[in-house]
């Protein structure tokens, strides 16, 4: 039976209800197009411009031949995409001698399992991440209501998109940088490497920055001076702290966000990456009444984290615990804490006198950069208190040159100190994609050397669980110096600062090298990683 028959039977009585003269043939009249072909071109031109937009930060493809894949993608749309999936697929099967058909399943899985998830949370991060200035104020207590509220709601629903984005990601920054008059970019530092997640157009960003700088009580009309600010981010009971710094640079402003490890409140120094001879070092200098341990390592080595750790290992519900942090990265139960705040006289020397008049059993120095904050806490060290501090510097042995360089008596510096421990931090291999290695002759010389094994060598492969970078989470390769009382007699004997590098002097062998190696060797991570962070 012909379409026009059914519309004739089921409506005809109807329309002559109406109209007894209704002329039925205009129900015959031919469209001049095909819906069905029309509506089939209209999605064949969306999945296009879709996969090119997939193309764009895809490890399928290398950078030099993207502007082709671009030309192609446009014709042949998800065909094309299919292809690099299947040779992509053949490639990881040869590398790992599984089945081509196991992987693409478990490829169409994950990517299922992703869909389910962005579906779940694409329409929850606007409602369920919210902003709030220092003063616990949020957007719509800041910006009131606009004649334009609907843009205003979507510039605001972006900015919270990005920051629940980069908390979902375990960022630790957040860069939002003019690439061009036209166009900004912005970035994440994910395990101490910075990844492109989108690029947005100049007066969108603009709206963007104006809106984090507004949040975090930042002047708007000022673009050249750098400015400071902070915010708070809530999302599902949790609470994230955000630092916010701006500086005016070519073609806009720059907005840098730290993202505050609200985790270190927990860590332990078990979850640092400490081998079983280094915690018990660490825990014996601990449980000591008095002395130094100084952190050392250049910035972003994971200093803090481990100063935290170090705290959580203090019962500090029998020990006065007082810190001077610049800033408060996390919030320690049973625990005084002082914030740096330079514009109203609060500095790390003006704070460490206070403390020494009340009564602290273990004094926490953020960081030491001058040396009469050094001089305090030593004294503080020599005087009956545990000191924990971290200072910028290479070495173990480059930080006893700073601290003599910044005009600390040798005799100060040897009866205070106790601990001295170098730290790096490098970025742990994927459990779900890590691939075994066969090592080449040098490598396996220089294992032998140290008298470790080379049998359980890994390299990063990259799947969806790592975002196909081969890597998850970092873990800590440490240097950790007791000062015993030959050393002590060492430093003691100091003349200069240039003695410090003299053999006859003192003897500091660095043990960084065989520590990160010693985590290449179980697999924790790989030779790549080892040469980026140690070299």
């Amino acid at each position: 039976m012909q379409i026009k028959e059914i519309i004739e039977i089921f409506l005809k009585p109807c329309f002559c209800q109406i109209h007894a003269k209704l002329d039925f043939n205009l129900l015959s009249v031919s469209l001049p197009f095909n819906p069905i072909k029309l509506f089939l071109l209209i999605l064949w031109v969306y999945l296009c411009l879709y996969f090119i937009q997939l193309l764009q930060f895809s490890p399928l493809l290398p950078q030099k031949y993207r502007t082709v894949s671009y030309a192609i993608t446009l014709i042949a749309g998800p065909v094309f995409w299919l292809i690099l999936l299947i040779v992509d697929t053949a490639k990881k099967s040869a590398q790992t001698n599984k089945n081509v058909f196991e992987l693409f399943k478990q490829f169409v899985t994950q990517a299922i399992e992703t869909i389910k998830t962005k579906t779940l949370t694409r329409s929850r991060h606007s409602s369920d991440i919210k902003l709030f200035d220092s003063s616990g104020r949020n957007f719509d207590e800041i910006y009131g209501h606009s004649d334009n509220r609907k843009q205003d709601n979507k510039i605001l629903g972006l900015t919270e998109k990005i920051i629940a984005h980069a908390i979902d990601k375990r960022a630790s920054d957040i860069l939002i940088d003019p690439k061009d008059e036209t166009s900004y970019t912005i970035r994440l530092r994910i395990d101490g490497i910075l990844r492109t997640v989108k690029e947005l157009k100049s007066d969108i960003c603009k709206a963007i920055v104006n809106s984090i700088k507004a949040i975090s009580s930042m002047d708007i009309s000022e673009k050249r001076r750098p400015q400071d600010g902070a915010f708070i981010a809530k999302k599902d009971d949790k609470t994230t702290s955000f630092r916010v710094a701006s500086a005016g640079v070519v073609n806009g402003e720059k907005l840098s966000i730290r993202i505050l490890n609200q985790d270190a409140s927990s860590l332990t120094l078990h979850d640092i990456g400490l081998t079983k001879n280094q915690y018990s070092t660490i825990s014996e200098s601990l449980n000591m009444p008095s002395g130094m341990i100084l952190l050392c390592g250049p910035t972003g080595s994971g200093k803090t984290t481990t100063l935290y750790a170090m705290l959580n290992a203090i019962d500090r519900f029998t020990h006065n615990v007082i810190t001077v942090e610049d800033p408060i990265e996390a919030v320690l139960p049973s625990t005084s804490q002082i914030e740096i705040n330079p514009k109203a006289d609060i500095t790390f020397a003006k704070s460490l006198r206070s403390i020494l008049r009340q009564d602290p059993d273990v004094i926490c120095v953020g960081e030491i950069r001058d040396e009469e904050t050094a001089e305090i806490a030593l004294r503080a060290a020599q005087t009956g208190h545990l000191v924990l501090a971290t200072i910028h510097s290479d070495s173990n042995k480059s930080a006893l040159v700073r601290l003599l360089d910044l005009g600390i008596s040798p005799i100060l510096l040897s009866s205070g100190l106790s601990l001295l421990a170098t730290q790096r931090l490098l970025r742990k291999l994927c459990i779900h994609c890590k691939i075994l290695v066969e090592p080449n002759e040098k490598i396996i010389r220089e294992f032998k050397k140290i008298g470790l094994d080379y049998s359980h060598i890994y390299k990063a492969n990259g799947c969806r669980h790592c975002d196909e970078t081969g890597y998850y989470g970092r873990t800590a390769a440490c240097d950790i110096l007791q000062i015993d009382e030959q050393l002590k007699n060492e430093i003691r004997n100091f003349e200069s600062v240039s003695n410090v590098n003299t053999e006859n002097k003192i003897k500091i062998s660095s043990k960084l090298r065989k520590e990160a190696l010693k985590k290449v060797a179980v697999g924790i991570t790989s030779l790549e990683e080892f040469k980026r962070v140690i070299g």
